[in-house]
């Protein structure tokens, strides 16, 4: 009788864990680290959103094709509201700092999946890929 109750325990903690770390993991791919090289090929899909979080000056100097600028400070989160939630976003800054900081306020408000491009618009840049003023 021991045996049976402590092997149903056991169980069903093995039956939580794994499933409880499947969420997590699932979660945790919502934000993904991408190359300029994967960020080139997925900004001419359609359905991407394209998020330059730089100030405006940086942005008139230089952007990425078809970027639109939502400058990250204070009021990040009240300016994204328009954006869809359900369509993938990219995020860049200029080496990565704001970007992170960016993807996981859009992780929170619930975007579904999101990508920061790994080194910002230096890195862009430094691999040859254009930009326009």
């Amino acid at each position: 009788m021991k045996f049976r109750i402590l092997y149903i325990s056991v169980s069903l903690l093995i039956i939580a864990t794994t499933f409880s770390c499947k969420e997590g993991i699932a979660q945790e791919e919502t934000i993904e680290m991408i190359t300029p090289d994967e960020a080139d090929k997925l900004s001419k899909m359609d359905e991407v959103q394209l998020l330059d979080v730089r100030t405006e000056a940086e942005f008139g100097e230089e952007h990425l094709l078809n970027a639109q600028n939502i400058v990250y400070d204070e009021s990040f989160s009240e300016k994204i509201e328009d954006l869809d939630k359900e369509k993938p976003v990219i995020v860049y800054c200029k080496s990565g700092g704001r970007s992170e900081k960016c993807a996981q306020i859009l992780k929170d408000s619930g975007f579904v999946k999101i990508y920061d491009i790994k080194g910002g618009i230096t890195e862009w840049k430094f691999k040859g890929k254009k930009t326009e003023k």
